[in-house]
This record gives C-alpha cells, structure tokens and sequence, in this order.
C-alpha cells in the first residue's frame, strides 16, 4: 500500500495551490425536490438508474479490516430493499452547498464517542484487490487531508462526486483533471459495491432529503 499524502521538500512558494474562497460564485446544488442542499439536512445518496443498476449508498463494514467501527461507502446492489444511510454536507466556505467547491462528506447517524470519525469520509490508500483507492471513514472535518471532495454536474444524469485533494505533491494517480479531482464510481470488492476513485464511469446520483 502507498500512503496517501506525501509531501515533498520542493513544495513552496514556487508551487501555489488555487483554492477557492467565499467569494467564488455559487451554483447551489439541489435535490431531488428541487430545492438547494441544506448544510443542517440530511440526505441520501441515490442512483439516478433503477433497479438492478440503482441502488443507495451506505455505511457499512469494510471487508478484512480492524477498525472498531463501520468504516467503508457501499452502495446496495438494487434499488429495492434497503435505505441507504443519511449524510449531511459541510461546506468549506461560505454557508451554501455550491457546485465545484471543497467540503466534507459524513453519515448523519446516532452513534457512539468511539464511532464519531468514523461517520466522516476520506480516501483511503491505494488498494491492490480491486487496485483503486477506497472510499472509506475515519476522516476529519476542515483539515487539510484526504477528507475533501466536491459534487459536480454529471455529464449525463444528476451529479458526480469528485475527491479534490487540496495539498500537493499528493500520490492520487486517479486525480487527473485541471483542478486535480478524481471521480467517484463502483468496485466489486468481495461481492459488494464499493465506492472508489475511478477513471471512467463515474457514478452519477441525485440526492434525496430525509
């Protein structure tokens, strides 16, 4: 496994990273409903296909891990049977959920002292079986780590949701756009659908107020 954040000692001024800031032009980002995402509502994650092609996106048990808590982005396999669980987004800036700027991704659930990162996603390392990097939880919230990540209008359906590290030299081999995101799609990892960075087909997914 590489480890996801590598800092190199050439990194200076010489290497300015552009981010945005609160004055950056807002296009809101809505739901199913129509209406603009609310930082203070919950939401779930859906395909913007049906049945056996659709289906939630979820918190759930990453396969051969020690984590002392759920801490892997599964999506279900169809769109009937389960809900998937509700996440709430947390702007970096400003207090509107904008299309193309950086915020945090958690899943708004009760749960105990000990679980509380792990409700926050992040990327994970690249992982040989399937050779991609994860989307899984134990992130933060406002640092400058592998925690960031976009939403973006789909080329086809709904919107893609990018990960956008904001600290480089940053190993994401996946990252190849000007403004250095990767899109988010599905791996078959043990039998389930997991979420993880890819280079083609993106998921493309609305989100639905709870």
């Amino acid at each position: 496994l590489f480890p996801i954040l590598v800092f190199s000692s050439t990194f200076s001024s010489q290497n300015p990273i552009d981010l945005p800031t609160d004055t950056t032009p807002c296009t809101p980002v809505h739901d199913t409903n129509g209406n603009e995402l609310n930082p203070n509502s919950s939401y779930r994650i859906i395909s913007t296909f049906w049945g056996a092609l659709g289906g939630d996106v979820y918190l759930g048990k990453s396969p051969n891990s020690d984590a002392p808590c759920p801490d892997g982005v599964f999506r279900y396999n169809s769109d009937v049977g389960p809900s998937g669980t509700p996440v709430r987004f947390i702007p970096k800036y400003g207090a509107n959920i904008c299309e193309d700027q950086l915020l945090n991704i958690q899943f708004n659930i009760p749960t105990v002292k000990l679980c509380v990162s792990y409700t926050i996603w992040k990327v994970g390392n690249l992982n040989a079986h399937p050779r991609t990097m994860l989307l899984e939880t134990g992130g933060t919230i406002g640092q400058a780590d592998s925690s960031y990540f976009k939403i973006a209008k789909s080329s086809k359906f709904g919107y893609n949701l990018l990960y956008c590290p904001i600290t480089r030299p940053i190993i994401c081999p996946f990252c190849h756009d000007e403004n250095f995101c990767a899109k988010m799609g599905v791996v078959i990892q043990n039998g389930k659908k997991r979420l993880a960075l890819v280079n083609e087909n993106p998921l493309d997914v609305y989100f639905q107020e709870v």
